[in-house]
């Protein structure tokens, strides 16, 4: 049986043709040259408007944004940044360039923040980042009345959780900020490039001009001019702009955006009604009032031993489809114990620490037709009764 191709994105509309061989006769790709209406500065008006906030930035990355959005706030060296412990290196990786201290917090099961955990770790921090990881999303009213309560603002990393909505919000408008990527495996793809939303004038003058709005560039962003007045040359310069190009590739896949989402989540929940018929597998529910935009599926694999869930991730392989167990993966960059570069250890977290040694993470991309969606399901469900079977048998003799 041939199995589908999970791992190639979408190809970029065709639309995107045209605007790039514009740029490429004329090498009109520096965000700043024309001005006005550069592709990067119409990315920014038509992301701004498509997600219901005031201001976007379109920068290199999202951890750019990540790391402008804490730069913006005007945290002190060594600031506390509070972050879930399930998350990607790329996170603390950006709380450290920012020259802050990352605080992990516990996860649960379910891939979400342990509340409890928060609540105990937020007194004494100074910002807070929630990573919606692989777009699952925490319970955003608790998190969001305690940092309220505690005037300590609040980022979302939503790089994997764009279309997503909670209680009728979008997600990456709950917060202060909201952090968007646009790298290769992402709802929209340019390859690198990310963007953060904000309706904070104040914040997002800082952004540019960190971002790298030298001079009088910044008066090619729609954002108040006495927000820029008192802060010309009183910031760095980081240099984390977009280029054209990439804002030539994202534009027209902005309105693909509301297909993906319904094909994705059809994908996702056709795969997990299957698997949680497993005795073996389980789909962690969404909460009450979550309705994602998932591009992958995680599931939990039950009573398993390391060395049978090892052999249920070859079992799967052997029969084409890639499992990625995130705790048992060599280097895996979202197992917390693997980020050395931590200035301060994590501590136990050991929610958090069982759930990665369990949890499965399968890419299943909107493309997928329910046809290749069940041949998933069926090599997930068989490379389980295989690795059991196999076991039991041995125990057997």
């Amino acid at each position: 049986m041939s199995m589908p191709n999970m791992h190639d994105a979408e190809a970029i509309p065709s639309a995107a043709r045209a605007e790039i061989d514009r740029l490429l006769t004329s090498g009109d790709l520096f965000r700043y040259t024309a001005p006005q209406d550069a592709p990067v500065a119409l990315l920014e008006s038509e992301f701004a408007e498509f997600m219901g906030a005031r201001f976007a930035l379109a920068v290199s990355s999202c951890s750019a944004a990540l790391f402008l959005s804490l730069k913006a706030l005007g945290l002190p060296r060594d600031a506390r940044v509070l972050i879930p412990a399930f998350t990607f290196a790329a996170v603390p990786s950006a709380v450290v360039h920012a020259e802050c201290i990352p605080v992990l917090c516990d996860v649960g099961e379910n891939y979400r923040i342990d509340l409890a955990d928060f609540e105990a770790k937020l007194p004494g921090c100074d910002a807070v980042i929630v990573s919606h990881m692989r777009g699952h999303t925490s319970d955003m009213d608790a998190i969001m009345a305690l940092c309220e309560a505690a005037n300590i603002p609040v980022i979302e990393d939503a790089a994997h959780s764009l279309g997503t909505t909670w209680r009728g919000r979008k997600i990456g408008t709950i917060g202060r900020v909201g952090c968007f990527s646009f790298q290769s495996y992402k709802l929209i793809n340019a390859g690198e490039g990310g963007i953060l939303i904000t309706d904070d004038a104040d914040l997002v003058a800082r952004a540019v001009i960190l971002s790298g709005a030298y001079e009088h560039n910044w008066k090619k962003h729609p954002v108040l001019a006495e927000a820029f007045a008192a802060i010309q040359n009183t910031l760095p310069l980081y240099n984390l702009r977009m280029s054209n190009l990439s804002a030539a590739v994202i534009r027209p896949q902005l309105p693909e955006v509301a297909r993906r989402v319904r094909d994705g989540l059809a994908n996702h929940n056709r795969v997990a009604e299957v698997l949680n018929d497993s005795p073996w597998l389980t789909v962690p529910e969404p909460l009450k009032g979550e309705d994602r935009a998932p591009d992958s599926i995680q599931f939990n694999l039950v009573g398993m031993t390391d060395a049978q869930a090892r052999a249920f991730a070859q079992n799967a392989q052997s029969m084409g489809v890639s499992v990625q167990i995130f705790g048992l993966s060599d280097d895996n960059a979202r197992a917390f114990w693997n980020w050395q570069f931590l200035p301060e250890a994590p501590g136990p977290l050991p929610g958090t620490r069982n759930m990665l040694m369990r949890a499965c993470d399968v890419r299943l991309p909107a493309r997928l037709s329910a046809a290749e969606c069940d041949q998933v399901s069926q090599v997930l469900i068989k490379a389980a009764i295989t690795t059991m079977a196999g076991q039991a048998s041995v125990a057997a003799e």
